[in-house]
């Protein structure tokens, strides 16, 4: 849709429900950044043309390094991943005539699968090559990723380049090997592989029944309560997704055709070579992530507008996940990972007021998206230690985390459970344990909670009962929404754990990746009856600071009770992506303004008292009210994309009853039971009735 068009729907959808002008906010109403990049956030530089983003030349306490700039300049970008490889231990100690000899043998056999007709149906199919497959993974480890790479080329799976991406040894190739090894391919395994590899192979198999049985260390009291509210709130931040992009460059192609636009070799296929048809502005671009002056006006802009400062400071601040910008695998490795962890918790440390209690996101780790759990055997189950122990020390190294919760979050794949000084438990998880992309969770599935990630929380949620005490629980890739990104059997092992100490323990749940402003309910008796009387709790996923894809910059702020430790207001707000080009002679930086009040935006219409929290229950009565009035859903909907002006409209009741019924998913299960193609406002809506 042409931007004109939407830039018009938008000023219209602004005035039909009054924008920001009628709400109380927290403070300034906006902040215009300065022009200049604020050299003082770091002690030197690498020298860069002029009108390029800066390059720190950037220290790292933990590793005691200086990052070289050729990790990061935009003119010189990677092409190979030079990591160490994992492989598995192979079963028997074969010559390498020997192997060569079963790889021939399996590419053979599995060639004739796919191409003969004495298997009938692409699951079984690809259940018999996969069954077949595993042998090389045993015996010939070290030959598998080249072999994938060759059998996804000649059976047309994917183009020649997206299967080196996705099968070569330093890319995902050594860990899909470990997966062959290790998984039962023939079973539930297999199925998901299968699935994952491409929807038409095997369906995605349905939520298994969890055994409940011990599963908890006590049952949940009959008659608990939540402390009384003491009337004190204070200020907290919420943060997410900021991807940076280090290699950004301006001028570059700002609109291109795959993979990450706003880099030197972005291209847009429908122009002749060296043509650019939107030259990247300086602060950044929709299909872009986020580069350094963008970053830092976010930053600077949190003080003024959520009215805190050194001498009022922010509480504390949750910070959801996914640092590192997103680069193709081939082109990411430990060292860039390490890079974005150091580089943002270093600016946030500088900027936001308060300790910062963060977790790692899909993107923050390498090869992306890939976590090992301790069960895998030998050094396979420490392969990602380096990435915990790196962000420990950072967290550590900030004065974030004391030394027994950086020791915990070493073991505990980034995770920690600590007490912050208003007294509220904050207990984290690495949610790669349950994301679809994390391969090595394709081992084992029958097992929710392979890498004991679940057993750790009931453990601290448990004892956080036994001692009164109130919990945030936070991740990054959310629970539910429309079920597409967690697997579900850890989804709702999950939801039975939510249920299980909400509301008197937990008090807030909290979620970032899918950069859009959205939220989740949980109900009892695992939401088969989702009801103002049911709701018990709520996931709150935050804005990102990426415009990636189609958004607006943003980030949110609630002011929370110190006793219950519940959100009675949040209020976000959000940089216009579509203003930046705007900028680049301008005398000033983007500016960043207030958005919404949830309290003041939803409120009225749920009937909802003043003094009550912004809770399950409150949300639930927004979506009663959203049934009776869509123009609430379409608001909601302008507020997902952060009033992107790219944004599709929600207007039908389609796209109505799509969003209400994600917005009561807080699990696979319930999500993928819902229509499907309106949750997300990063492209147009593709759902029936769009």
């Amino acid at each position: 849709m042409a931007l004109v068009p939407l830039l018009a729907q938008y000023t219209l959808a602004q005035a039909s429900y009054g924008g920001a002008s009628s709400a109380s906010i927290p403070g300034a109403s906006s902040y215009v950044a300065p022009a200049g990049y604020p050299t003082s956030v770091f002690s030197s530089y690498y020298p860069v043309p002029s009108g390029q983003e800066p390059q720190p030349a950037l220290y790292d306490p933990v590793l005691n390094i200086t990052y070289p700039l050729n990790l990061t300049n935009p003119d010189t970008l990677p092409d190979n991943d030079p990591d160490p490889i994992y492989l598995p231990q192979p079963i028997a100690n074969l010559t390498t005539a020997e192997q060569e000899a079963v790889i021939k043998s399996v590419l053979a056999e599995v060639s004739e699968i796919i191409n003969g007709s004495y298997i009938q149906g692409n699951c079984s199919k690809c259940i018999a090559a996969l069954s077949v497959a595993k042998t090389a993974a045993q015996l010939a480890p070290a030959m598998v990723p080249a072999a994938m790479v060759e059998l996804c080329t000649s059976s047309g799976l994917h183009s020649a380049t997206t299967c080196k991406e996705d099968f070569q040894a330093t890319t995902f190739g050594a860990i899909w090997t470990q997966v062959l090894a290790f998984a039962d391919v023939s079973g539930r395994d297999g199925q998901y592989i299968c699935n994952s590899l491409s929807s038409t192979f095997c369906s995605y198999p349905a939520v298994a029944p969890l055994n409940a049985t011990g599963l908890f260390p006590k049952p949940k009291p009959a008659n608990a309560t939540k402390p009384v509210p003491s009337g004190k709130r204070v200020k907290v931040l919420h943060m997410s997704d900021f991807h940076l992009d280090p290699r950004y460059k301006v001028g570059s192609e700002g609109n291109c055709s795959s993979n990450l636009c706003c880099r030197s070799n972005a291209d847009n296929s429908d122009l002749a070579a060296g043509q650019i048809s939107y030259p990247a502005p300086l602060y950044g671009y929709f299909d872009c992530d986020t580069p350094y002056d963008l970053g830092l006006a976010a930053l600077q802009a949190v003080g003024p507008l959520t009215g805190t400062s050194k001498e009022s400071p922010l509480a504390w601040t949750v910070y959801t996940g996914d640092l590192v910008s997103h680069d193709p695998q081939t082109e990411l490795s430990r060292a860039y990972t390490e890079y974005a962890e150091d580089s943002i918790y270093t600016m946030l440390k500088k900027y936001v007021t308060g300790p910062v209690f963060p977790v790692l996101g899909n993107h923050d780790t390498n090869p992306e998206a890939i976590d090992a759990p301790h069960s895998l055997p030998g050094n396979l189950s420490m392969q990602m230690s380096w990435n915990y122990d790196h962000v420990a020390g950072l967290w550590q190294h900030e004065g974030w985390l004391n030394s027994t919760a950086a020791e915990q979050a070493r073991l505990h794949y980034g995770a920690y459970s600590v007490k912050n000084h208003y007294g509220l438990r904050m207990i984290t998880f690495n949610t790669d344990f349950w994301y679809h992309s994390n391969f090595l969770n394709f081992i084992n599935t029958t097992n929710p909670d392979v890498s004991g990630t679940f057993h750790f929380m009931i453990q601290e949620l448990q004892a956080a009962e036994d001692a009164g005490e109130r919990v945030w629980l936070f991740g990054h890739v959310l629970s539910g929404w429309d079920g597409s990104n967690p697997l579900n059997n850890p989804s709702n092992l999950f939801y039975q754990i939510v249920e299980r100490y909400s509301p008197h323990v937990i008090a807030n749940i909290f979620f970032g990746h899918t950069h859009e402003d959205e939220v989740m309910i949980y109900y009892a008796n695992n939401g088969t009856n989702q009801s103002l009387s049911t709701a018990l709790n709520t996931g709150w996923i935050g804005p990102s600071v990426t415009p990636l894809t189609n958004l607006n910059s943003g980030f949110r702020m609630y002011e929370v009770d110190t006793a219950t430790f519940d959100i009675h207001e949040a209020y976000t707000f959000y940089a216009d992506v579509s203003s930046f080009s705007a900028l680049a002679n301008s005398s000033h930086g983007p500016t960043f303004q207030f958005e919404y009040s949830t309290r003041e935006a939803y409120g009225p219409a749920a009937n909802w008292p003043e003094d009550a929290p912004l809770n399950g229950t409150f949300w639930h009565a927004v979506t009663e009210a959203m049934e009776e009035d869509h123009s609430l859903v379409s608001t909601f909907n302008t507020y997902e994309g952060k009033s992107s002006v790219m944004s599709p409209n929600c207007t039908n009741d389609a796209c109505a009853t799509a969003k209400i019924c994600y917005m009561r998913s807080g699990s696979v299960a319930l999500g993928k039971a819902c229509p499907q193609g309106f949750s997300s406002v990063q492209s147009p809506f593709t759902g029936v009735g769009a």
